[in-house]
């Protein structure tokens, strides 16, 4: 299963926030054995975000997109994957109840809150809500496109709600060295050419280790070439943390 991720957000390219959604759902969905084919970081521009999720939508067999909901001006997300798909946006009844549940649950403590519900209830027409549990703004999910909050809490919770959605046969081993890269070359360079597997080689140089990783779809495949491998270089335990 090949997956984009779609990550959107001015603060992402000025450098005010970091993009940690992006490398947990790729940890998330290499656990699950699917392929992470793309990742690419847009502005809160409308069109290039609906441009964007159309081209990812027709290329890979699912889209994850992330940030840009909610009410405020540069919540566009919503508007754009509607546009992606030729839809409206609609308020989805479901969407509403919760956050008219979440809204009564905060009042006493926010007692001039003002919220326009039904604008944050809308998502694209005939699309299947997904619930925000920690937060507010709802996600959607629309044909192979899942629709996420920007807020890793909230990011999260809601991807583990559709997690079952996403997998594959992608497999891997992984292990270390305290070997120089440039010494391992000949052996990595045999280890792909000898097995059906795609080796990397990522090094370290706070703990002065490379990682060394295995990629495929073969589980038994992926054993040989890693015990042929050990065999031929000398591995260290893994790092603490």
């Amino acid at each position: 299963m090949d997956v984009a991720l779609l990550t959107i957000g001015d603060e992402l390219l000025s450098g005010d926030t970091a993009n940690t959604n992006a490398t947990w759902l790729a940890s998330r969905l290499a656990e699950r054995g699917a392929t992470v084919a793309r990742i690419l970081v847009v502005p809160d521009d409308r069109e290039l975000i609906a441009s964007k999720v159309e081209e990812y939508s027709e290329a890979f067999d699912a889209v994850i997109v992330t940030g840009g909901l909610g009410g405020t001006p540069d919540d566009r997300t919503m508007d754009a994957v509607a546009e992606a798909f030729d839809r409206s946006l609609a308020v989805n009844e479901r969407a509403r109840t919760d956050i008219e549940k979440t809204v009564e649950a905060v009042r006493e403590e926010y007692p001039d809150i003002e919220l326009d519900i039904d604008a944050e209830a809308s998502i694209p027409a005939d699309s299947q809500p997904l619930i925000n549990e920690p937060g507010l703004a709802p996600g959607c999910v629309i044909e192979n496109v899942y629709v996420l909050p920007g807020i890793p809490e909230e990011m999260q919770a809601m991807f583990e709600s559709v997690a079952e959605a996403f997998g594959g046969s992608v497999r891997s081993r992984t292990f270390y060295t305290n070997i120089p890269e440039a010494e391992l070359i000949p052996d990595l360079t045999a280890t792909e050419e000898r097995f059906d597997v795609a080796v990397g080689c990522y090094p370290d140089r706070e703990v002065r280790h490379n990682r060394i990783k295995l990629v495929g779809e073969d589980s038994a495949v992926l054993d040989e070439a890693a015990d042929w491998l050990r065999a031929r270089i000398e591995t260290v335990p893994a790092p603490e943390g």
